[in-house]
């Protein structure tokens, strides 16, 4: 059995987007974690250990400049590492909701740029709030999860497209604008009640990020490419004595379909024009009115970034 879902996860994986691939990553950390959590504790009396402290501290961003800089990773690994079941679940299922529309729109390969440097804003953030607002009063915080990552996905989403509409369960058909909205007002009355204070501002912090993600590229800046750039080259080298797949541009040939004719006869800064068009389309009426040569365009643009 064991061995099975381990070759399904492993397909998954190799196979599925970038948001499942995150989501997997987040879900053997926290997993990894936790039975760390109960083997180290069940030796120590029911206990907490001391050691198993050290190891999620040090895994964790702090408010402690000395820490963090002692610990150099802590930016990377704090935005996967998760603790608590409902903390990790309500991020995988943010990041599963949202993750795909980014994906639907501009495609796979500006998830995990996204994620990343959302998560150095959420870290920023946090840490910029703990140590500036008199509203920390505590000797050391920590912080640790995705929350920051997944909001600038969350934000991304409702910049890009916010008439995109969603079902919800007991509340029916809603604008993704007011979702996102409803969001950010949250983390606004949990920061003004002080309930978790420095997470919610990690939240503002990755939610800016996603708004400067997606306005950046509407003025042609595209910040995911130095990311994307560094993965390909390592990847390049990784299998260097392999044949790695790659996405190739698409090729006119006789009798392909209206895509392939549309990149014969235009230029790339006239595809760029066209493609800023359909995200203006969508900020305006959402990604229903789109046509289906317009979905196209979209889709194979986004591949050949």
């Amino acid at each position: 059995m064991f061995e099975s879902i381990a070759a399904d996860l492993k397909r998954e994986f190799r196979h599925g987007n970038m948001v499942t691939r995150l989501i997997l990553i987040n879900l053997a950390i926290f997993i990894f974690i936790n039975i760390l959590k109960l083997v180290l504790n069940a030796a120590n009396a029911g206990e907490t250990s001391s050691f198993y402290l050290t190891v999620l501290h040090g895994l964790s961003i702090s408010d402690n400049w000395w820490h963090n800089v002692t610990h150099p990773w802590v930016p990377i690994t704090s935005m996967f590492l998760h603790e608590g079941f409902w903390h990790i679940l309500w991020n995988m299922l943010y990041l599963f909701w949202f993750g795909r529309i980014i994906g639907d729109f501009i495609g796979d390969n500006k998830i995990f740029p996204l994620y990343l440097f959302g998560g150095l804003a959420g870290g920023l953030a946090f840490f910029a709030a703990s140590n500036l607002l008199p509203m920390f009063t505590a000797d050391a915080y920590f912080a640790m999860g995705a929350s920051g990552a997944v909001m600038a996905i969350v934000m991304a989403s409702g910049v890009l497209a916010p008439d995109y509409q969603l079902r919800l369960l007991l509340i029916g058909t809603v604008r993704l604008k007011y979702v996102v909205g409803f969001i950010i007002l949250l983390d606004l009355f949990f920061i003004a009640n002080n309930v978790n204070t420095g997470g919610h501002f990690a939240h503002l912090g990755g939610a800016a990020f996603g708004w400067y993600f997606i306005y950046s590229l509407r003025q042609g800046a595209d910040l995911s490419k130095p990311v994307n750039r560094i993965i390909d080259r390592f990847l390049d080298w990784l299998y260097s004595d392999k044949k790695r797949p790659r996405n190739r541009k698409l090729q006119p040939v006789k009798g392909g379909r209206a895509a392939d004719s549309l990149h014969k006869k235009q230029r790339p800064a006239d595809l760029q024009g066209r493609v800023d068009e359909i995200l203006d389309k969508i900020r305006e009426s959402g990604y229903e009115s789109l046509t289906e040569e317009e979905k196209e365009i979209l889709f194979q643009a986004s591949k050949n970034d």
